[in-house]
Order: C-alpha cells, then sequence, then structure tokens
C-alpha cells in the first residue's frame, strides 16, 4: 500500500500544499506605492480559497516526475489568472460578493478593478516564465491557448444574455471553454514540467473537461439548492437575472405545457423576481432536472476519476486521485 492512499496521509498532504500556495501568494506583491493598485491585488490573493488548480498542478507535476520548487512559479501562475478572472468576471457580472466579501470593484470601483485584474494578469504570464527556462515557451504557448478558450468561453456566456434559443450542447462547448480550460491548463502544465507524453496529456485534459462539467453543472444546481452559508451567494441568483444555466435550459426542454411557458418567461423577461423562487424551485423538481443534474455531476466527476487511473503510480497520483475523489463528494 502506497503512502497517499492513506486518507489521512493524502488529506494532510493536500493541506501541505494548500499552505504552500497561500504562503507564496502572499509573497508576491509588497506594500508597494500607489496603494490604490497594490491593496486591492494584495486583498485577492490575500482572500484563501481552496486553491483547486494550483494543487492539481503541483501534484501532476509530481507524479511525472518533476520537483514541486520546479512546479511552484507554474501553479501560481494559474491560481493568480484565476482570480484575475473573477475580477474582471465580478465586473462583467455586476457582482456584489466573492466568497462572503465585496468584490473589488465594490469596495474600490470598477477602474480599480480593471486595473488590478490587469496587473494580475501580466503577474500570471510573469510567473510562468519562472519556471523551468527550458520548457518556458511551450509552457507559455500552453497557457496562451487556454487563455483564448477561457475568453472565447466569457464572451458566449455574455452572447447566450441576449439569445432565448441556447441548446445544452451550446451551454457546454462555453463551460469547456469559461471552467474546463484552466482545470485542463493546470493539468497539462503539470504534466509539461514532468515530461509527460502526448498521450498522457490528452488524457489529463480529459480529466479536466469532466470535472469542469460536473463543477459547473453542480454550480448551477447549488444556486438553486444549497443550504450551507458557504455557499457565499444570493441563493437563486442566477434565476433572478436570467441567466442561461444547465438547470434552467434543461427543465424547459423537460417541461411541457404550462410548466415550459413558465419557466421560459425566465428567459424572455430577462429574470424573475425573488418572491418566485420558491415556484420556480418546485416546478424545476416536477420537471425532475434537479435529479438529472446530480446524476450528470457523479457521470461526469466519475468519468473523470477514471481517466485519472491512467496517472502513474505514484503517490502524488494517489493524493491527486483522492482529492478527485473529494471533489466527487463534495458534489453528492
Amino acid at each position: 500500500m502506497t503512502v497517499a492512499s492513506s486518507p489521512m496521509r493524502a488529506r494532510a498532504e493536500v493541506q501541505t500544499l494548500r499552505d504552500r500556495v497561500d504562503a507564496a501568494l502572499k509573497d508576491l506583491v509588497s506594500p508597494n506605492d500607489p496603494k490604490t493598485l497594490y491593496d486591492p491585488v494584495r486583498y485577492i490573493l490575500h482572500n484563501g480559497g481552496k486553491r483547486l488548480r494550483p494543487i492539481l498542478l503541483l501534484l501532476t507535476a509530481r507524479a511525472y516526475g518533476a520537483s514541486e520548487d520546479d512546479a511552484l512559479p507554474a501553479a501560481l501562475a494559474v491560481e493568480v489568472f484565476h482570480n484575475f478572472t473573477l475580477v474582471h468576471d465580478d465586473v462583467m457580472d455586476h457582482a456584489d460578493e466573492r466568497r462572503g466579501r465585496p468584490t473589488v470593484h465594490v469596495k474600490w470601483d470598477e477602474s480599480t478593478a480593471i486595473l488590478c485584474g490587469d496587473y494580475l494578469m501580466g503577474l500570471s504570464y510573469d510567473l510562468l516564465a519562472r519556471s523551468v527556462p527550458r520548457k518556458a515557451a511551450p509552457l507559455v504557448a500552453r497557457f496562451q491557448e487556454m487563455v483564448v478558450r477561457l475568453c472565447e468561453g466569457q464572451a458566449l456566456d455574455k452572447e447566450f444574455e441576449s439569445r432565448s434559443d441556447v441548446t445544452i450542447h451550446e451551454y457546454l462547448d462555453m463551460v469547456d471553454r469559461k471552467t474546463g480550460a484552466l482545470l485542463q491548463a493546470s493539468l497539462e502544465l503539470g504534466g509539461m514540467l514532468g515530461g509527460a507524453d502526448g498521450e498522457a496529456l490528452t488524457v489529463l485534459s480529459e480529466v479536466g473537461q469532466k470535472t469542469g462539467r460536473a463543477f459547473q453543472i453542480m454550480d448551477d444546481l447549488l444556486d438553486l439548492t444549497a443550504r450551507d452559508e458557504r455557499w457565499g451567494k444570493a441563493i437563486g441568483g442566477d434565476l433572478v437575472e436570467g441567466k442561461k444555466t444547465y438547470i434552467l435550459l434543461r427543465a424547459i426542454e423537460l417541461s411541457e405545457g404550462e410548466n415550459r411557458a413558465w419557466l421560459f418567461r425566465i428567459i424572455e423577461e430577462n429574470g424573475l423576481t425573488p418572491d418566485l423562487l420558491d415556484e420556480a424551485r418546485e416546478r424545476m423538481e416536477r420537471s425532475g432536472v434537479l435529479e438529472e443534474a446530480r446524476a450528470e455531476v457523479l457521470r461526469y466527476s466519475a468519468d473523470a476519476l477514471d481517466d485519472a487511473e491512467m496517472l502513474p503510480d505514484s503517490h502524488a497520483a494517489d493524493t491527486l486521485r483522492w482529492l478527485l475523489r473529494r471533489m466527487q463528494e463534495r458534489m453528492h
């Protein structure tokens, strides 16, 4: 039995990696002037979080033989870039809170948030370039592919706001770009640092894509069903804003007659009032979409775990698979 096959040891290893990432992020930016730039940057980088993407990168790199020290700059790069996307997404989505705290554009203003995001994006490329020098060019090229796909996904998400005919297929394609792209890149960059071959990188990409779909469908589901204050967002916010989520689009597909017309009005009228959330939840429950969404989350996460069995037999790979199983449990 390998060391990491013990859940207690795997949990401790993941926490150690999270602590190292947190400490390194706090050391990235000194209290420089102007404070109007660096205060919001530190506000974002010191905000904590699961640090899932950098941990996946570090574990994958180690599974393929790279050292943690060599992989750390790339791990920080994906986390800094992730936080950049959150800052700009919050501006585009007019979000007031993130992880239970005021968003940057609310605490400061939109111009500050845009500048903060710009700084974080530039910092992510700088960190990536500090990885193993001989691999910097392919790493940056793969990173840029991710940036393009993620921007495409965000553009599609905004485009969907003005369309009433978005299909589930189109929605999942958007998710693969906006949510899955960074997870895929995190795993692939880790593999590249460790010298993984093309076939292995394809497998890692599949793990990232399926995990991204599971994550997004679960987020869409929790928007309507969460009861835990750690959710950190207003329940039903997506429906109030009229966002085309997996839950809403699929509920319309599954419904007929008056129920379908009622749900479709959420799209036609660009959202519903908070007092109608309970009725919307009941109608969606009757359509079967909540049960189906839970099943889809489990299917995608189980497929990702199956693919991850193809990673090299190592302690790091065992811990990575343990982490994916923990993510799956969170999605139940």
